[in-house]
């Protein structure tokens, strides 16, 4: 009897079986579905990256609401049946096993390459955590920061990714600097920098006059595929090496930054008139009654913001922050705004600022220079003696600046010299400090960088450095930009959303992510070992622990090593359509506003602002469009900072 019970359960196990479909069979019968088919060929073509339902509609170009939400059922469908895992909360990534398939079979990935001297390479895809190692011999015709085709090898267990460049996608750059070599038949360019191992063959027909030992520019002809060098010519011979303004003119050609503004760029600049028109001014709020003024640094050439204050009772203030309104003079898609679109920011370097806009607009018409009328657009606060605001304005504006501060100015009245502006600017003072005083309650991060500044001879070499100190006047300033920034941010998100499909209007954000997880650990591993700690118990204690430290650490030898290794150890603020909120600043949404004449970023935000302001949204570009913009923006503005460096 018992053995007939046995005989029938196991008779009952194997039915089951049979009726319960394999993960196998079930991912075939779903890849039948042409909409689950086109989600898995996302993750298969890029199968070490991780996608949110969002990443994956915007991969297959779906906007409405409802085909969102059911690729949100198929991605749970396909975690089922094994295809992908559920890496974090809502986001996947194909299946190990599956990747590791799609990898023996070839797959090819695209990302941007990093060459090293020795001829070696590394390739980064975008949101993948392990680069691609590249052996010399697989690097094709790649130059560092090329955008390349990849094929990857069969993954060998326990070794790392390795591939082969196929397919040179996108030059970063076709231009580069270098020492010529002339020999009798040839020249050849010696590069300077370390990570291209390869240097140009120049026929003597194309040197340029270059004189054996002489800096030029080299500009890429041809790569032939069984060449070991490639072809290039000589377009621009900078002079002796080691000479101040031959280095300079290196760094910026080597950063990718043009040395001077094409004529025709100069000449439509000059063209444009200087008048305001009354037609223009009746646009317009007029300010040029409400007392207005600008601090910069005593050595500014352009003053792009300026700010005014009217006393409208004894406990409220209305603070107009003043931009100057670049967009007004330079339309879309002029030969004007193709450039500084190109630019995407200007240069600081230790003797010289490589603006992104000539200087007839840079250093005049956009410059808010006081004693003249000057269009702005501006964000108008009415402010309580808690600095909370109680109401604001967005628009555009005509200002007359009635004084020009430098921040020394500034910071006399502040520490007690008596002056004409002192009640303005000790008002402005207070609203600032509590202003910064509620970022910090609210987790903002205060890295306290220090601004090194250089004294330089008549040949433009340094003699002396020293340290700039940010003083109150500094901070003034800032925080009322920052106040500008976040709520223009603010009133996009929280007033302008398409009711349609629920989703926020396109626009630019300034986003800060989260830092990531292991190297905060590894932070604060280091720290323990120099006698420091750091609480990693939430975003709050992390923020608040940091802001402790560099508290505790301020005046001791270990304060500048210490910085500089929790600067790296956070993300890098970028430009971007997807507002992931600031960490830093602990702001939920932020942008930049207050500076177009030396950001391009800012020059979109004005426009876009303004269109929704007017309620003509289909002037704006699309999403894609901005976010491929804001990508440029957010690599030139790296480069501007790697040359400054």
């Amino acid at each position: 009897m018992a053995q007939k019970n046995k005989s029938e359960k196991t008779k009952k196990q194997k039915k089951n079986n049979k009726s319960k479909k394999s993960p196998k069979l079930e991912l075939s019968r779903l890849k039948k579905n042409s909409f689950i088919a086109g989600i898995l060929n996302v993750f298969t073509a890029n199968p070490l990256k991780p996608f949110n339902y969002r990443q994956i509609s915007s991969q297959l170009g779906i906007e409405d609401k409802a085909s969102r939400e059911l690729i949100k059922n198929m991605l749970a469908d396909l975690k089922s049946v094994e295809a992908i895992v559920e890496i974090s909360r809502g986001k996947y990534q194909l299946n190990p096993e599956l990747a590791e398939q799609t990898a023996t079979q070839g797959a090819i990935l695209e990302g941007k390459i990093e060459m090293k001297r020795t001829g070696k390479a590394y390739v980064l895809v975008d949101g993948q955590d392990e680069d691609i190692y590249i052996a010399s011999g697989n690097t094709h015709t790649a130059f560092n920061g090329d955008t390349v085709k990849v094929r990857l090898f069969p993954k060998r267990k326990d070794k790392k990714l390795e591939g082969q460049v196929i397919e040179i996608i996108k030059r970063e750059r076709t231009q580069f600097v270098g020492i010529l070599q002339r020999l009798p038949k040839y020249a050849f360019v010696v590069l300077d920098l370390d990570n291209s191992p390869s240097d140009f063959f120049v026929p003597l027909d194309d040197i340029k006059d270059a004189k054996n030992g002489e800096k030029v520019v080299v500009e890429l002809v041809d790569w032939p595929d069984k060449a070991k060098n490639p072809v290039g010519k000589v377009v621009e011979v900078l002079g002796k090496p080691g000479e101040n303004n031959v280095e300079m003119m290196s760094i910026l050609v080597n950063n990718s930054f043009p040395t001077h503004f094409p004529s025709h760029v100069e000449r439509e600049a000059e063209k444009i008139s200087t008048v305001i028109p009354e037609e223009e001014i009746r646009k317009r709020r007029d300010f040029r009654n409400v007392t207005t003024f600008t601090i910069d640094p005593s050595d500014a050439k352009d003053f792009d913001d300026a700010l005014s204050l009217e006393f409208l009772s004894d406990s409220v203030v209305e603070v107009g922050v003043h931009i100057a309104d670049v967009s007004h003079y330079v339309q879309p898609q002029s030969v004007i705004d193709k450039e500084a679109f190109d630019r995407a920011t200007s240069v600081y370097l230790v003797d010289r600022t490589i603006p992104m806009l000539p200087e007839a607009l840079s250093n005049n018409l956009c410059s808010l220079q006081p004693n003249q009328d000057k269009l702005c657009f501006s964000a108008v606060f009415q402010l309580d003696k808690n600095a909370k605001v109680l109401s604001q304005w967005f628009g555009k504006t005509i200002i007359h600046s009635d004084r020009r501060f430098d921040y020394e100015e500034a910071q006399e009245i502040i520490e007690g010299k008596s002056d004409d502006f002192s009640k303005i600017i000790i008002t402005l003072d207070a609203l600032a400090k509590k202003l910064r005083e509620e970022r910090f309650k609210k987790g903002a991060i205060d890295f306290g960088s220090e601004e090194v500044k250089f004294k330089l001879d008549e040949q433009g070499k340094p003699i002396e450095v020293f340290i700039k100190e940010s003083k109150d006047s500094n901070k003034l300033i800032e925080e009322f930009m920052l106040l500008a920034n976040r709520k223009v941010a603010e009133y996009i998100t929280t007033l302008h959303k398409d009711k349609k499909t629920g989703q926020f209007l396109p626009f630019v954000y300034r986003i800060h992510d989260k830092p990531n997880e292991s190297k905060l650990q590894q932070f604060s591993d280091f720290l323990k070992k120099i006698g420091y700690k750091l609480n990693l118990t939430n975003e709050k204690t992390i923020s608040t622990s940091l802001n402790k430290l560099f508290q505790t650490i301020a005046g001791k030898a270990e304060e500048n090593m210490i910085s500089t290794i929790a600067v790296r150890t956070m993300a890098k603020a970028i430009y971007s359509t997807n507002n992931i909120g600031h960490y830093g600043l602990a702001f939920e949404n932020y942008t930049h506003f207050t500076s177009p004449i030396r950001r391009y970023p800012d020059l979109m935000v004005h426009r876009l602002l303004f269109n929704y302001l007017e309620k003509s949204e289909s002037n704006n570009p699309s999403k894609a469009v901005l976010e491929e913009n804001c990508k440029h923006c957010s690599e030139m503005e790296k480069r501007a900072v790697d040359a400054e460096r």
